[in-house]
């Protein structure tokens, strides 16, 4: 499943980094931390391979 916007794509590339201890873990924060709790490595590794060229940077929220 790829990600839905650029801010996504990169929270995942940052869990994926600590998952693989290229990065602390205790430098993530916010949706990076959580992604890298709940996700498998091979789900991160998708959402951080999306091309970031056509996505919004946040993803619109549905409210109402």
């Amino acid at each position: 499943m790829p990600a839905k916007s650029k801010k996504q794509q990169m929270a995942a590339g940052a869990a994926l980094a600590a998952k693989r201890g290229e990065r602390k873990k205790s430098s993530l924060k916010g949706a990076s931390k959580s992604m890298a709790e709940s996700m498998s490595q091979k789900q991160l590794k998708e959402f951080a391979s999306t091309k970031r060229k056509n996505l919004p940077t946040r993803k619109k929220s549905k409210k109402g």
